[in-house]
């Protein structure tokens, strides 16, 4: 939302500089996001002053070049060669010194310098109008009024106004501070709580009166969609520029003027912050205007020259035939207000807000009008608005109000009751302020007093606070008022000890957290909204699955994920194409899924299904340096984090349910269960899929089921035992193996060979190279064997690996090499 403070004071007088109103208003809860001071004319005339030519003679080698001598309020006069033809001595002219920059009416920079003009010296340049960007003529230089001082600033001469421009940060429940007035008037009660001078005033419109002859009727046929509807005839406009006051505070907070019409609608827009809309009354068909819904497949072409087709849930402003407007959105081609337009149908409208939102975001636009709308309007504010514009129109385009006001408002709306315990709300608060503070904050900011005890009150809310409805929003706009650094902290704090042995699941994920970023790994967060296309032609996360957004913000936003998977390819492909190749990356997040086989179907929140994953993702290698050579990502490295991800909560991936990773998602990789449950799929994701993000390096993934692993963790007992006396012994195997026998069923069953010695079993080469035979492989294992209660002998320790050779070739057919 971007005002002016300039404009800000046509409503509240206040001695705050705008620095001091920018910190006002942001403690109160408008949060400024930026402050710029804005001029009239760029760069303000600095430098350029009120100069009086005391002497004007020809130039002794020009004949159309004057040789001056100017008075600019320093004692000295300065020498300036001119080549206007009407300057002469006894003028008060406007004099740029040397050292000014200014940019002339047709956007050229000029820089004054001192100069030699065939022979001549120059210390400056006397200006017409356009060189200054003041006005248009070019005729010769601008002559000032006698009564001007030799030395005064141009822009004190000119009245140059100044204004500052803020932005401000709009939260989605404070449409009521989408105005100049809105922002005025909160402003108001932080200037009275804090006993600032300042008042609050709205323009009088009681001049407005109603005229003579039929006004154009209206007739609403859907009061859902408008629940109060008001429209002004006015004859005898007169189509033209605005003034120019109106003009200026336009084009200062970013509108461009079109014609007094239309600026006069968006003036009151902005001035209140209630849209208005005015037809040409000659291109209402039947003389009549029907607010309704759409037909559905209705056409209806816009302002901006596209046809669109309509929705029968759409609004619609229409004449007897057609559609005019869609309904607080954008208005149509034919009926919008032209240079021959002489009779105007003035629209001041509520339009329920939910049907405004739908109706934008289906049809993809965003307008002011709709900004306003979709959040709420105020419905007490539209005959105040209605007469505003209609005097505007009145006093600017010399119309004449037709006939009666037309208004449909078939129930009233009625303010906001809300119950107020001062006792309640100030333990909320966390601060005695007492029930008069609390009362005289409520009337600052319109709400009505309708009765009071000693420790109660009820009060009428405001109708365009569209977000308070129970005491704590009451006790929220206080607190905004007394303000948030005025209430204190207690010296005191307490703290208690949780005894409980079970694992929580918020404790666990910032262990998680902390162990991935301690290894390498960046936290990433993405969107839970992604393209429903992401899922097309999978068989792991098929599109039926997908819980799809009814009025999705674009096709890009259109469903919830259903895994994480996809986000983090997206993050991978923006870092690669940013020449960022080498990634470890993690997120944990909540992923969704619909059952299409759920005989309660979409109807039933019981058909969708949401829970956290956590996924892990590897690419590239790591920079080369002289003592670091190369790391490179692949299947091992990833499985290897997984591992220790795991073993940091007691859970031996070796000791799960193998199987094959899903095939559309990873060209190769592995599956771990649980009682047939997924912990999780890793592996190297498939070509396809890297393709589609435009990734061309190889990716590996793996993605971990939370609450499957939430289960593991809380069966993870932790148990403490003396640490061995006794020194471990390690014996390696060189085995020949068929190639289909997998590590994880050896390592298996030679710790069941001696649970009591063998502590552990490790894989540290594989070949399949020369002298091994067709179909078969060698792994080379390590054997860690140690005995709590004594020294391993060389004898012993050689019985215990027999038995084990025997195991593995009595299973597996393994032959030692």
């Amino acid at each position: 939302m971007v005002i002016s403070y300039n404009w800000i004071k046509d409503y509240l007088s206040t001695d705050l500089s705008p620095e001091k109103f920018c910190d006002a208003i942001t403690s109160i809860g408008l949060e400024v996001d930026s402050f710029v001071q804005q001029e009239e004319i760029p760069g303000g005339l600095a430098g350029v002053v009120v100069g009086k030519v005391v002497e004007c003679t020809m130039h002794p080698d020009s004949d159309h070049l004057h040789v001056t001598k100017v008075d600019a309020g320093k004692g000295e006069l300065l020498q300036v060669v001119c080549g206007a033809p009407n300057v002469t001595a006894g003028q008060k002219v406007f004099l740029a010194t040397v050292g000014s920059r200014f940019v002339s009416r047709a956007g050229e920079e000029i820089r004054i310098k001192k100069s030699r003009i065939r022979g001549v010296d120059s210390f400056g340049m006397i200006c017409a109008e356009d060189e200054l960007g003041i006005g248009p003529s070019h005729d010769g230089i601008m002559v000032l009024d006698d009564s001007a001082v030799p030395g005064t600033p141009a822009k004190d001469y000119l009245h140059l106004a100044e204004d500052q421009i803020i932005t401000i940060d709009l939260t989605a429940n404070r449409v009521d501070a989408a105005s100049h007035y809105g922002v005025a008037r909160d402003a108001y009660a932080y200037l009275r709580r804090n006993n600032l001078k300042g008042d609050l005033k709205l323009p009088d419109v009681s001049d407005f009166a109603e005229g003579d002859g039929d006004a154009i009727p209206v007739e609403v046929k859907a009061p859902d969609g408008a629940p109060r509807y008001m429209g002004i005839t006015l004859k005898n406009v007169k189509v033209g520029p605005s003034p120019e006051w109106m003009q200026k505070k336009l084009l200062a907070i970013g509108l461009r003027p079109i014609n007094n019409v239309v600026d006069i609608t968006n003036f009151v827009m902005m001035e209140i912050g209630q849209p208005m809309h005015a037809f040409d009354a000659a291109k209402i068909k039947g003389r009549k205007v029907v607010v309704r819904r759409a037909s559905e497949g209705e056409s209806f072409t816009t302002l901006d020259g596209v046809e669109r087709k309509l929705s029968s849930s759409d609004l619609v402003i229409a004449d007897e035939s057609e559609p005019m407007c869609i309904a607080g959105v954008f208005g149509g081609e034919k009926s919008g207000v032209t240079d021959s337009t002489n009779e105007v149908f003035l629209e001041s409208a509520y339009f329920d807000p939910v049907s405004i939102r739908k109706t934008s975001k289906r049809h993809g636009l965003k307008t002011d009008a709709s900004f306003r709308y979709e959040r709420g309007g105020d419905p007490h504010i539209l005959p105040y608005a209605a007469k505003r514009a209609a005097l505007l129109l009145e006093r600017y385009a010399g119309a004449s109000v037709v006939g009666k006001i037309q208004e449909s408002y078939p129930v009233r709306i009625d303010n906001k009751r809300v119950r107020l315990d001062f006792k309640r709300m100030e333990n909320l608060m966390g601060k005695e302020i007492g029930a008069d503070t609390i009362v005289d904050i409520l009337k600052w900011m319109d709400f009505e007093i309708l009765s009071r005890d000693e420790s109660s009150c009820e009060v009428s809310v405001p109708t365009y606070r569209v977000d308070v409805y129970r005491e704590c929003d009451v006790v929220e706009e206080v607190l905004r008022i007394y303000g948030y650094n005025n209430i204190g902290f207690s010296e005191r704090m307490n703290a208690s000890v949780n005894t409980s042995e079970s694992p929580d699941k918020e404790s666990v994920r910032s262990h998680v957290s902390d162990l991935l970023t301690g290894n390498g790994f960046n936290e990433i967060m993405n969107n839970s909204l992604q393209p429903a296309a992401y899922c097309d032609k999978l068989v792991t996360y098929p599109s039926e699955r997908s819980v799809m957004v009814v009025n999705p913000l674009s096709t890009d936003l259109n469903a919830m994920r259903q895994t994480l998977l996809f986000g983090g390819l997206e993050v991978i492909a923006y870092n690669i194409n940013r020449q960022l190749n080498h990634m470890k990356l993690y997120e944990l997040g909540n992923v969704y899924c619909f059952d299409p086989n759920d005989p309660k179907g979409k109807e039933s929140l019981d058909s969708y299904h949401e829970h956290m994953d956590l996924a892990m993702f590897m690419t590239g290698e790591s920079d080369k340096s002289w003592h670091n050579p190369v790391g490179k990502s692949d299947f091992f490295v990833l499985k290897g984090y997984l591992e220790l991800l795991m073993k940091r909560y007691g859970v031996d991936l070796y000791n799960l349910q193998e199987g094959t990773a899903p095939s559309d998602i990873f060209s190769e990789g592995v599956q771990y269960k649980l009682q047939n449950k997924r912990l999780a799929n890793m592996g190297e994701v498939c070509q396809p899929l890297l393709k589609r993000f435009g990734i061309r390096q190889p990716v590996y993934a793996a993605e971990v089921n939370w609450d499957v692993f939430f289960t593991l963790v809380t069966r993870d007992k932790v148990r403490f035992k003396e640490l061995p006396k006794f020194p471990e012994v390690r014996r390696d195997f060189a085995l020949l193996l068929d190639k289909d026998v997998p590590y994880a069923d050896l390592r298996r069953a030679a710790l069941n060979t001696d649970k009591k010695c063998i502590r552990q079993v490790n894989l540290f080469d594989v070949y399949t190279g020369e002298g091994i035979p067709l179909g078969k492989k060698q792994y080379a294992l390590s054997f860690i064997l140690q005995d709590p209660e004594r020294t391993l002998t060389d004898e012993y320790v050689d019985s215990i690996m027999k038995r084990v050779l025997e195991t593995l070739s009595g299973k597996f057919g393994a032959t030692l090499r």
